[in-house]
């Protein structure tokens, strides 16, 4: 992959489920995954083929043990921050993603802290009803990650 290419992050995940089945969407599209530990479940390669991720061959995948360490790294590779955030005022729609960017998703039960939340370049949200709490995050990766490759990609 090249360092121009679009990436999927996950802010210390918690259900493994939820990992896979994004882990998989990466596969598929060639995109690659950061991880920002600590995870809310075991990252081992057993328990990863265990939760469904047949494809995590296929997907190139990089843990970073902290926030801390990814932040250097994404600094270092001079990379957009994109935050999916239910308290952003952009819509995931109307952003004009840029190769390379990072697209960014919180933990299931808390998203992201205030830090990361400051640390993100750009923040966007997918618009819903009045009365809902939020969608899946798969679900959201899903959406935010086909509008950004529409973007990028003729």
């Amino acid at each position: 992959m090249s360092t121009d290419s679009l990436r999927i992050a996950l802010y210390q995940p918690d259900i493994p489920g939820n990992t896979g089945t994004i882990l998989r969407l990466a596969a598929c599209l060639g995109l690659g995954v950061d991880i920002i530990e600590p995870a809310g479940f075991d990252l081992s390669d057993r328990n990863m083929k265990r939760a469904g991720m047949d494809y995590i061959a296929s997907v190139t995948l990089t843990r970073h043990v902290n926030w801390e360490q990814f932040e250097s790294w994404r600094k270092s590779e001079g990379r957009r921050l994109i935050l999916a955030s239910t308290k952003a005022a952009v819509t995931y729609t109307t952003l004009a993603f840029q190769p390379g960017d990072i697209l960014l998703f919180g933990r299931e039960s808390a998203g992201v802290p205030d830090p990361v939340h400051d640390a993100a370049d750009h923040r966007v949200i997918i618009p819903m009803v009045g009365g809902q709490r939020s969608l899946n995050v798969a679900m959201s990766v899903a959406m935010i990650t086909g509008e950004a490759l529409r973007q990028l990609r003729p």
